[in-house]
């Protein structure tokens, strides 16, 4: 018998004695372990099968100023850190401003899509974040040089402080592989 452990939910055609888990600190019953693995296959799912995951790094794009990873590919899908306009050799922010340092970041961001075997053409959502909001067509006018058609979906906040005293710091979600477009 299964005792109930709040905040878990278990959907599905089980039986009543395993629609629920036993302590946090035991595993599931058998019985319900079981029948878990027949309703995902029967879903086309396996529990048997774990997502891949892999970590991005490269020399050719800045390398983290803290404890994460440049980008994090699982399965086909990428997960790329927030680029600030760093330049790589020296890890400062390049001079010109938010256009400059908007540029610096995309570049960056070219790198590790590179490097995860990807490009800008895969880049399905971006999110923009700016030390001042009233920047946001010069980011644009930048933006547009590197998203072309096809736009990712994308959200832009001002926050109040980027690290290292940045004006702008985009982040990124593509995937590895073709895409084919709906028409």
């Amino acid at each position: 018998m299964c005792a109930n452990l709040s905040g878990i939910v278990v959907v599905g055609n089980l039986t009543n004695s395993c629609k629920s888990l036993k302590t946090p600190s035991s595993n599931f019953h058998k019985s319900c372990q079981s029948q878990l693995f027949k309703r995902d296959n029967r879903q086309g799912l396996s529990r048997s099968m774990a997502s891949v995951r892999k970590i991005i790094h490269t020399d050719t794009a800045p390398a983290a100023i803290g404890p994460y990873s440049q980008a994090v590919v699982v399965d086909r899908t990428i997960y790329i850190s927030g680029q600030l306009g760093l330049d790589t050799a020296s890890g400062q922010l390049v001079a010109g401003g938010v256009q400059a340092q908007a540029k610096q970041a995309l570049i960056n961001m070219g790198e590790i899509l590179k490097a995860a075997g990807s490009g800008y053409e895969n880049v399905v959502k971006t999110t923009v974040l700016l030390a001042d909001m009233n920047d946001f067509n010069n980011v644009n006018e930048v933006y547009k040089q590197f998203f072309s058609s096809n736009y990712p979906a994308r959200a832009a906040y001002q926050v109040a402080a980027l690290p290292r005293g940045g004006l702008v710091e985009i982040e990124a979600v593509a995937v590895v592989g073709p895409i084919t477009d709906a028409s």
